[in-house]
């Protein structure tokens, strides 16, 4: 059964298991009150959005949902530790960390809708976030091939010397890539500015990380591109956002790429459209679920004083309230035009693609519009 400690191998914590203060040995930096609260706060939303995306999928209202229940700590500790000017590459299920950066929730939410106001014009799987704005780059589903685009990035601003770092975020069956191999030679070859953050979630979909690598320490394959690799309690937001924060300021200071191997569990399935219980055991999920970073961070609030019941609670309802008004105005707004399919390609659409549109207008007006989906999605 897969646990938080691996033998052998060194593990950052920096809070109690059950929150309720630092641990007696670390002696590593604290965020101050207010990135706490900030990163709570974070966490707090992501899942409950990851909640209600979910409770629409079910109900045919969007179309696939890949949750973050579960990771929330090891996505938001390590997140805080960026500055506005740097860049996030994201993995699967970094979405919320686009929120935390200043992505409104109704942006988020019209892309899970993929309506006429989805930032991607409906063009992507829902779940797969961009928002130029706070520099958090569109992904793709092929798995790693964010990771070169990430080194390729952070190449290029020190090349122009600018102090900016890059954030290219995977999970553990990423490791397994040849882009995560490519994007981690380079990096290191060049002193890139890029810290690669793994979210261990234990899982690539069905497959457990035991079967993909005979590495006990995913941190430890950091050592063949020549950079430093941490292992780190992802359920820890304290302990996440240290070892990160540490990253990214040797990567601002020149001194190159680091991996950052956040060790949490997805406490759901890999995305809507699997079924988690035909491969792991109960007994597993219920030992993580006993783990929970989000209860663990509110005890450490509640021991500093900066939450209380009051608190919580104006806290869940605010965020609730703004998710349910993004859901209704969603809802109400229509897809994107067709004609912005042949859009951002071409300065000009060429002439085939201006009659294809054209065309395609013609047989929607004559035979309407193509049947519902009703939610339903291959993957």
């Amino acid at each position: 059964m897969r646990t938080l400690e691996i033998p052998g191998v060194p593990l950052v914590q920096a809070l109690e298991e059950d929150g309720s203060g630092l641990r007696a040995d670390w002696s590593g930096p604290t965020p101050d009150d207010a990135t706490l609260l900030e990163v709570f706060r974070a966490m707090l939303t992501t899942r409950l959005l990851d909640d209600r995306m979910l409770k629409l999928q079910r109900q045919g209202r969007v179309a696939f949902v890949g949750t973050a229940t579960g990771l929330e700590a090891a996505i938001h500790g390590s997140a805080a530790a960026l500055e506005p000017e740097d860049w996030v590459f994201s993995g699967l299920r970094e979405g919320g960390a686009a929120v935390q950066r200043g992505m409104p929730i109704a942006e988020y939410v019209a892309h899970m809708f993929g309506n006429a106001e989805d930032t991607a014009k409906g063009r992507q799987m829902p779940n797969h976030f961009q928002c130029k704005e706070v520099n958090f780059v569109s992904w793709s589903s092929v798995i790693g091939t964010q990771l070169p685009h990430a080194a390729g990035a952070a190449m290029a601003f020190r090349r122009r010397g600018e102090p900016r770092v890059v954030a290219g975020y995977c999970g553990d069956g990423a490791t397994s890539s040849t882009g995560f191999h490519s994007a981690l030679n380079f990096a290191g070859v060049e002193k890139a500015p890029v810290v690669f953050v793994v979210v261990d979630n234990g899982w690539a979909i069905s497959v457990p990380a035991a079967r993909q690598t005979a590495a006990r320490s995913l941190a430890a394959k950091a050592r063949a591109y020549g950079m430093p690799g941490v292992d780190v309690d992802g359920n820890d937001a304290v302990a996440c956002w240290a070892a990160t924060r540490e990253a990214v300021e040797r990567a601002r200071r020149g001194e190159g790429p680091s991996l950052v191997v956040l060790r949490s569990y997805r406490l759901l399935g890999h995305s809507s459209s699997d079924d988690p219980t035909r491969y792991r055991d109960p007994e597993e999920v219920a030992w993580w679920e006993g783990r929970d970073p989000l209860p663990r961070l509110e005890a450490f609030l509640r021991a500093r004083g900066l939450l209380d019941d009051a608190a919580l609670q104006a806290l869940r309802d605010e965020i609730a309230a703004a998710v349910a008004a993004a859901v209704d105005h969603a809802e109400a707004v229509g897809p994107p035009p067709l004609e912005t399919l042949v859009e951002d390609v071409y300065a000009e659409p060429p002439r085939h693609l201006t009659r294809q549109v054209v065309e395609a207008l013609r047989v929607r007006d004559e035979h309407g519009e193509a049947a519902d989906l009703e939610g339903r999605f291959p993957l």
